[in-house]
């Protein structure tokens, strides 16, 4: 008996020209090689995404709701791929092996496909079975004109049915207007996301980070929770009135496509008072780096706020870092709010881990 269907976002990561890559070469080093970038692939994925299904060189995946944020689907992609490049040029940089198998590791890219439905959750030999028309038009965009009609070689083809229900703006986040068409499917309208286009702005970025040496204020805090689950619960602005509780509302300005990331403002309010913190570098999920502007008797005090995410093999420690103001004549004053943000922030960290380690557990328990 089938289970009733149950709204999902299905994910499929492929590795884009494995079919060709294979002729000619080595099978045991391609085989080696296939392993490691798909397991790297399902990692940097997962837990937001669970694997579903390993299909050659891909990786079906999906994740459970009716909404999806947006934020956190780009997020989640843009880290994948970001991964992929640079596993793919270490391994290439690091073999001495010449066989065409490992010489030819730059000819290998990575799509994406995004699709929002329903699928119905069949056990089969033990194992959960994704079903129903949404898998299949998920499945069909794989087999896409987006190279031949855009000349974009790795991208994500997000399906308009995922985008309404993301809150994502695509236009203002250049994405590119694509139609696909398939037999007894019909039209499937989506968006084009260039990652070529992304992996180069995040190379030639500017990296903004407060470094142990400049931080007058440190917090460590060990979980035993992924990046990526830390990541997502401390970047939405919303979860911190649940955890800090000097914190009793937060607003997001200047959120780029329904976007968070550089550029956003979060207008925190600490009851009557405002702080304002502008992104300056957002790395997922690696560390985010604000300017934090606080108002004190002394008039408005800004200084550099950087959250780390340093992945262990418990889990993640999160490393809170804040610099003195970049004006002398401030570092007094600065010295003190750090001073008293310090002990607030130490006497929420407990609810926080808590919080924490149960999202985690909701995330992995299947």
């Amino acid at each position: 008996m089938f289970a009733p269907p149950e709204p999902a976002c299905f994910l499929i990561a492929d590795i884009s020209g494995y079919t060709k890559y294979l002729g000619g070469v080595e099978l045991d080093h391609a085989q080696d090689i296939l392993a490691d970038l798909i397991g790297s692939i399902v990692s940097a994925l997962g837990p937001n995404f669970k694997l579903a299904k390993l299909e050659g060189d891909a990786a079906f995946t999906y994740s459970s709701g009716e909404m999806v944020d947006g934020s956190m689907l780009l997020d989640t992609i843009e880290s994948c791929y970001f991964g992929f490049r640079r596993r793919r040029r270490d391994v290439a940089q690091a073999t001495s092996c010449e066989c065409d198998a490992c010489v030819k590791i730059p000819d290998l890219d990575l799509k994406f496909v995004v699709h929002h439905g329903e699928a119905i959750f069949q056990q089969v030999a033990g194992h959960s079975e994704l079903l129903g028309p949404d898998v299949i038009v998920a499945h069909r965009l794989l087999k896409n004109h987006v190279v031949d009609e855009l000349a974009v070689g790795a991208y994500a083809l997000i399906s308009q049915q995922c985008i309404d229900v993301s809150g994502l703006a695509p236009a203002e986040l250049l994405m590119t207007s694509h139609t696909e068409e398939f037999e007894s499917v019909g039209e499937v309208a989506g968006w084009v996301h260039d990652l070529d286009r992304r992996w180069d702005e995040e190379e030639e970025r500017t990296r903004v980070i407060v470094t142990p040496d400049e931080s007058v204020l440190t917090v460590t805090t060990p979980t035993s929770v992924s990046p990526q689950t830390a990541w997502e619960f401390l970047t939405k602005p919303q979860q911190r009135m649940s955890w800090q509780p000097w914190v009793t509302e937060v607003e997001i300005k200047d959120a780029t496509g329904g976007r968070r990331g550089l550029g956003t403002a979060n207008h925190c309010m600490h009851g009557p008072n405002a702080v304002i913190e502008e992104i300056l570098d957002w790395r997922p999920y690696d560390y985010v780096t604000d300017r934090t502007i606080v108002e004190t008797p002394h008039g408005l005090v800004d200084f550099k706020h950087t959250i780390e995410f340093e992945p262990t093999a418990a889990g993640t420690v999160i490393e809170y870092r804040f610099s003195l103001p970049e004006d002398p004549a401030l570092h007094e004053v600065g010295e003190y709010v750090a001073e008293h943000y310090g002990d607030a922030l130490r006497s929420a960290i407990p609810a926080l881990v808590e919080q924490l380690e149960a999202e985690y557990g909701a995330q992995t328990s299947d």
